[in-house]
């Protein structure tokens, strides 16, 4: 079982590192990322004709739910950082809410500074994390090299048929290990294609496959490490480093969903989706970083409302799911659509790459719908009110534009 589940890593880790390589390519709108930059693209698309309005409702729905992702993941990931502390400092344990909620509001101060301030500070420090869940994964596959075994998709194949609701099951469990590529591309205006493809391909990619297989070779020689086995590949001398690394890199993680939201949201009011907010240029030189007072301050408050709402990122976890799948899936079917359109690739290549990237997103569906009762519901209900929110807007916009342009002429 534990080695299906490490190869499923290995094999959606790579779906996933072709749809970042895909988004990088061509997807943007003037060097802007993410859903809406999709949506522009379509829009503009003289071809798709009476298509145009149903994919823009759409392109919609999939800025609502990374809005959503936006506002989970700064609460998760600085909540699981916060309680992986209790491992060296058990007393921490009654301090996690206050120490998580005192970390989200440093965060959120700091983004005024500008996306260029805030990655210089923390870029050596993800580079020293991922190298070192490289090397930590890479010296247990050496112990236990069978695990590479798992690279065949045969195991995962025959529990799929031969028990399809523990397959769901597994999938709901590990979809977290597949997160961050939607955020990768929301911030392609803030970062550039090539950083992103560079970073991807040759430091964050290669860390966590390495990692993700050493957490199973471990698990092959030593079950009791399941409890929690990426602390369990460092020695307990060691402990400290990975522990310390994993707090900070799991509130820089929340950096990406944050500066995502703020693309998103002035693309959102050049689409007439939302009503004009202020936007500050962070940069002379980089038109795409930005930072909006009103989407940070709005996010602060939803995020510290996930925080006191659920008390655990384990509660959050199906919630997260929820939204960024949602995500997923639509930048697909978008990206298809744009690709035969625009890019001009032939149906056999559109099949062949975007078939197969909703094959698993669609997968991951199928097996975040079991999370649905547990939490799964929350970004579903909060995605459909943003979506409403975007709707009343752009309609109330063009009914009011409709006599004073009568009036014009």
């Amino acid at each position: 079982m534990e080695m299906l589940k490490f190869g499923k890593f290995a094999a959606l880790a790579l779906a996933m590192a072709v749809a970042v390589g895909c988004s990088s390519k061509g997807g943007d709108n003037a060097g802007e990322g993410g859903t809406l930059s999709l949506v522009a693209l379509v829009q503009q698309n003289a071809k798709l004709g009476r298509w145009v309005p149903r994919l823009v409702v759409l392109g919609m729905a999939g800025a609502a739910f990374f809005y959503c992702d936006a506002l989970i993941t700064p609460a998760i990931s600085v909540l699981s950082a916060v309680e992986g502390l209790t491992l060296l400092t058990p007393a921490l344990e009654r301090a996690v809410i206050p120490v998580t909620l005192g970390i989200i509001v440093g965060l959120f101060a700091l983004q005024r500074r500008g996306t260029h301030r805030v990655g210089s500070l923390f870029g050596p420090v993800m580079v020293v994390w991922f190298g070192t869940l490289a090397v930590l994964g890479a010296t247990s596959i050496v112990r236990a090299p069978q695990v590479l075994l798992a690279l065949s998709p045969s195991y995962a194949l025959t529990v799929l048929a031969q028990h399809p609701g523990v397959a769901l099951a597994i999938l709901g469990a590990v979809f977290l290990v597949l997160t961050g590529g939607e955020a990768l591309y929301a911030d392609m205006g803030h970062v550039g294609r090539r950083p992103v493809r560079i970073a991807w391909f040759a430091v964050v990619w290669p860390g966590l496959l390495l990692n993700y297989f050493g957490q199973g070779a471990l698990l092959l020689t030593a079950p009791g490490g399941a409890a929690n086995p990426f602390y369990a590949l460092a020695s307990p001398g060691m402990l400290p480093l990975p522990v310390i690394l994993a707090t900070a890199a799991t509130v820089i993680a929340s950096q990406a969903t944050i500066s995502g939201a703020f693309s998103l949201t002035r693309q959102a009011v050049q689409l007439d989706l939302l009503p004009r907010v202020r936007i500050l240029q962070t940069s002379a030189d980089e038109r795409g970083q930005i930072f909006v007072p009103a989407a940070n301050t709005i996010m602060l408050i939803a995020v510290i409302g996930f925080v006191l709402a659920f008390g655990s990122s384990s509660a959050l976890a199906a919630a997260y799911g929820a939204s960024v799948v949602g995500t997923m899936v639509i930048t697909t079917l978008l990206a298809a659509v744009v690709a035969a359109s625009t890019w001009g690739w032939s149906r056999p290549r559109i099949a062949l790459t975007f078939g197969l990237l909703l094959l698993v997103d669609l997968a991951f569906v199928a097996g975040n719908v079991t999370k649905i009762p547990d939490g799964g519901w929350v970004p579903l209900v909060l995605a459909g009110a943003m979506l409403a929110g975007f709707l009343l807007w752009r309609d109330g916009r063009a009914k009011l534009r409709r006599p004073l342009l009568g009036r014009a002429v």
